[in-house]
């Protein structure tokens, strides 16, 4: 059988896209996610590579993160998928929306490294994403937003109905395509257990700001 990576940033965008894949009856067996090499930071979020880990932990998948800086992004994304080749990986899933620089970006990558792209959010309505991602029984919370946009009052809300009213009256994209909020995924039809989540505090990072989760674990 053909096995299938999802790129995983810990957000409902890579999240939803591994599950609409799998209900579409591919075979994903690992996830792949990128911290920087000089932090324990995940690229993408800013969480905790511990924290990623666990989700992978609660959805039983095996999980390759691999250490990257943004200079060496590309040839570290190659590195990984040629890891995951080493173990049967024909193809890598992603969560984007909409955004064709991104796309271009991920094909050309996908197919100089012989695996091929799947993005099955590709196309969507953001607010319909949104509303199935929510109606499919996924649970998150927002964990970064960009200080020029959101507050940190944002930070540690849940993503429903609510804060998708609220950001479609701001003008901000409720999938926050272009990186405007990230969110990270706590329960849902993927997760055996859900992952509990403790003390947390607002701090700031690269005009972010970000919810550093200091305490979680499995429920």
């Amino acid at each position: 059988m053909t096995e299938y990576a999802a790129s995983w940033s810990g957000g409902k965008d890579s999240c939803f896209a591994c599950w609409k894949a799998i209900s579409q009856g591919l075979n994903v067996s690992h996830l792949l996610n990128f911290i920087s090499t000089d932090s324990t930071r995940a690229m993408s979020h800013g969480l905790d590579r511990k924290l990623i880990a666990l989700q992978a932990q609660a959805m039983g998948l095996p999980i390759l993160q691999q250490k990257v800086t943004w200079e060496t992004y590309e040839a570290g994304f190659k590195d990984a998928l040629g890891q995951l080749k080493s173990k049967g990986i024909t193809g890598l899933i992603t969560g984007d929306i909409y955004l064709q620089e991104h796309k271009d970006w991920i094909d050309r990558v996908c197919g100089e490294s012989g695996v091929k792209a799947v993005l099955p959010l590709w196309g969507m309505d953001s607010a319909r994403l949104l509303a199935d991602f929510i109606e499919a029984g996924f649970k998150a919370i927002v964990v970064s937003v960009k200080a020029e946009l959101l507050g940190k009052e944002w930070l540690g809300r849940q993503v429903d109905k609510k804060l998708a009213s609220e950001l479609e009256q701001l003008a901000i994209d409720v999938c926050g395509e272009a990186g405007e909020f990230h969110t990270l995924v706590y329960d849902g039809p993927m997760f055996k257990k859900p992952i509990k989540i403790g003390n947390a505090v607002p701090i700031t990072r690269n005009s972010h700001w970000i919810l550093d989760i200091l305490e979680y674990n499995l429920g």
